[in-house]
């Protein structure tokens, strides 16, 4: 399978999704900063809803994709690999205890793949598993905490673990080591699935680079331009380096526009900011409508060329996309209903065509005037899904867009 996305607008083809599991009815209170969470979403109800999504998507004629199945089939038609997959997993959950490590490979290793898979994502508690003999401190210590590995709950918002960009990849280091797993399915998937394998994908950035990056801070706003915030997750150091093994290839993406972003939770990611809707219209967060620090890195005769610009978002993106922008604040002028909506990710949306954007339907102001713009609104529920902190954008990760004009 190629890989095509030049654009946040072309009409959507193919997406990858994970639907939430158990993972999240591991999440407790005394583990939910650390997971990055601020609140636990009732599973039956945040399946129904993030079902209700995927066929929002399917019905608009996308090819819904799932990690889980796409790891299960990479291991099921490479049999080899699969110890050292397991092995890998082991590493990145951080277990310090030997005998620990042993028992987790023994364990996993026992079960179909199907099911090991489920019990990485959700977590594997300590009562899940015996250890008959403990020898050490360390090993005596793993039973004061329930988990041997941590849920992965935001698994949930496939945006970040890496980004298609063009005809390629960036496969990402994460900011936190919680979410640093997730990225070894989806580098499996593309070393060893067989819709991949093949297809000679190039890879921008790999997942045991230096510096944080993550794909909720990368928007390709045309064939040529990428945003990218510089945010709490992203490191500058990371986009430079992104920007070099992109512009030493044969794409035509010469610019790229470093954000610097509030580092605040509210601005968690570029694309909590703002999204594309339309070929000149965008949702923005009312709190960047002041001047923003904007890094301009362009190709430049085999260099990079970097300029510090200070100016609104509406010239920058101007500028770049050579036609007069709409911006539309996330629950109008109203602060309050700004505030509220933006909390509730009404300024992430997720376009499957120019001009018809997938939305949380509680965000209702927002979407108002979004449909009084003439914008086609597909409205999705969201009382559970809204509580992981990310949108239907933030949920997705496009692998197929047709280009546009």
């Amino acid at each position: 399978m190629k890989l095509n996305v030049y654009s946040e607008i072309g009409k959507l083809k193919t997406v990858l999704l994970h639907r939430p599991g158990k993972e999240l009815e591991n999440l407790t209170p005394n583990i939910l900063e650390k997971l990055l969470f601020d609140d636990i979403p009732y599973l039956k109800v945040a399946q129904e809803e993030h079902d209700a999504f995927a066929n929002t998507l399917r019905q608009e004629g996308v090819e819904v994709l799932y990690i889980t199945d796409m790891i299960t089939e990479t291991l099921e038609e490479n049999p080899d690999i699969i110890n050292e997959f397991i092995n890998r997993f082991i590493e990145e959950a951080s277990v310090k205890s030997k005998t620990v490590k042993q028992g987790l490979l023994e364990y996993l290793s026992g079960l179909s793949i199907e099911k090991m898979i489920q019990k990485m994502i959700e977590g594997i508690r300590t009562h899940d598993f015996k250890i008959s003999k403990r020898q050490s401190v360390i090993d005596m210590l793993e039973d004061e905490y329930p988990f041997y590995t941590d849920p992965m709950p935001n698994i949930l918002f496939q945006r970040d673990p890496f980004a298609t960009i063009g005809k390629g990849v960036s496969i990402h280091k994460m900011y936190t080591d919680t979410r640093q797993r997730e990225t070894i399915f989806c580098d499996y998937m593309f070393k060893y699935h067989s819709r991949f394998r093949d297809s000679d994908i190039p890879k921008y950035y790999q997942r045991d680079f230096r510096y944080h990056l993550e794909g909720g801070d990368i928007l390709v706003l045309n064939s040529k331009t990428l945003a990218v915030g510089i945010s709490k997750r992203t490191d500058p150091r990371a986009i430079e380096h992104l920007a070099e093994n992109i512009f030493a290839t044969d794409e035509k993406f010469d610019t790229i526009l470093a954000f610097n972003i509030p580092k605040t939770r509210a601005f968690m990611h570029l694309d909590t900011v703002f999204t594309q809707i339309d070929y000149n219209r965008f949702t923005i967060h009312p709190g960047i409508m002041k001047e923003l620090t904007i890094f301009e890195l362009t190709k430049s005769n085999g260099n990079i060329k970097m300029k510090k610009i200070v100016t609104s978002l509406q010239d920058i993106l101007e500028k770049h996309l050579n036609t007069k922008i709409e911006l539309i604040h996330c629950g109008g002028n109203d602060v309050v209903h700004s505030e509220r909506e933006q909390w509730n990710d009404g300024a992430n949306t997720l376009a499957v065509e120019p001009g018809k954007i997938i939305v949380y339907s509680r965000n209702h102001i927002t979407n108002g005037i979004l449909k009084s713009k003439g914008i086609k609104v597909l409205e999705i529920p969201s009382s559970e899904l809204s509580r992981g902190r990310g949108g239907p954008r933030c949920m997705s990760m496009p692998l197929y867009r047709e280009d546009i004009e």
